[in-house]
């Protein structure tokens, strides 16, 4: 029997990306990759990533965040979803600032400028070919060789890649719609230059205030929005000169703003969280799809 049985949880969403909050603090159960999916399967439970809260490793933090896809894997970061724990254990508590660990880092939260909107200090990107990681050594990774379509006049090419707690590639576009994502993201995310896949975006600069975005999330697929994708897009769009280091990236669930600091090179998101429902873990939820 599942140890997540009567266990509380949260239906959010940051920007219509659905996040499912499991609250495991206080003890030893952990989520795996089978709960994880036939969580994701179910209409009242569906979501893109699942934040499974634990009890603090670090002294002084509210908790640590495991992450899980809606495929089962895990990972390190996930913007909206980080921002939707902060938003959730604030109210709680009534507090207006709080630390969360995943194994990205620490992540420091705060309430936002607007009302319901939570800033997330995201760290600092990486840009080494091994940091994203690549499987071959580009020594400028503002251009990447990678692209979709005849090789005298690809589609899409020439991606600029980063790590922002996990692999991101930025394909620079006039048209959104210049490729079919939901048919070539799957390739891309799983094309071998990327040892542990990647989340594949398109990405539209409208002026250097602003891009817009449309992203391939690993082990996800198509989603209204992904906060760690924004911030990729970002800094890449900052580092190629597209845009400056304070911008609003639009995603199809709407705009997160993103202020790449300097001094730090820190990463500031800002969006909102949205609380759908809560409810508690049931033996049904999980004997259906055993």
């Amino acid at each position: 029997m599942s140890a997540l049985i009567d266990r509380p949880y949260a239906k959010m969403n940051g920007l219509g990306n659905e996040i499912l909050v499991v609250d495991l603090r206080g003890t030893s159960a952990r989520v795996t990759a089978g709960e994880a999916r036939a969580l994701s399967a179910r209409p009242d439970t569906r979501f893109d990533q699942l934040m499974a809260l634990h009890d603090p490793l670090t002294p002084g933090t509210a908790g640590f965040m495991r992450i899980l896809n809606a495929d089962g894997s895990e990972v390190s970061a996930c913007g909206n979803g980080t921002r939707c724990v902060a938003d959730l254990l604030m109210r709680e508590a009534g507090i207006d600032a709080l630390t969360l660990e995943t194994k990205a880092g620490l992540l420091v939260c705060s309430a936002g400028g607007a009302l319901g909107e939570v800033t997330v200090d995201m760290g600092a990107p990486r840009f080494g070919w091994a940091e994203i990681p690549l499987e071959e050594e580009f020594a400028d990774t503002r251009t990447i060789e990678l692209q979709i379509g005849p090789i005298d006049a690809p589609l899409i090419h020439s991606p600029s890649v980063a790590n922002v707690g996990n692999p991101h590639a930025i394909f620079w576009v006039d048209d959104l719609d210049v490729v079919d994502l939901a048919r070539a993201g799957p390739m891309l995310e799983n094309h071998p230059i990327f040892p542990e896949r990647a989340n594949i975006s398109l990405a539209k600069v409208t002026s250097p205030e602003a891009i817009t975005l449309k992203v391939w999330e690993r082990g996800a697929g198509l989603t209204l929005a992904c906060g760690t994708a924004a911030c990729a897009a970002a800094v890449s769009a900052a580092r190629t000169r597209r845009t400056g280091r304070d911008v609003t990236v639009t995603l199809p669930g709407g705009p997160l703003r993103i202020v790449w600091r300097e001094g730090d090179d820190h990463i500031l998101m800002t969006g909102p969280a949205e609380l759908e429902h809560r409810g508690r873990l049931t033996a049904e939820m999980f004997s259906e799809a055993a």
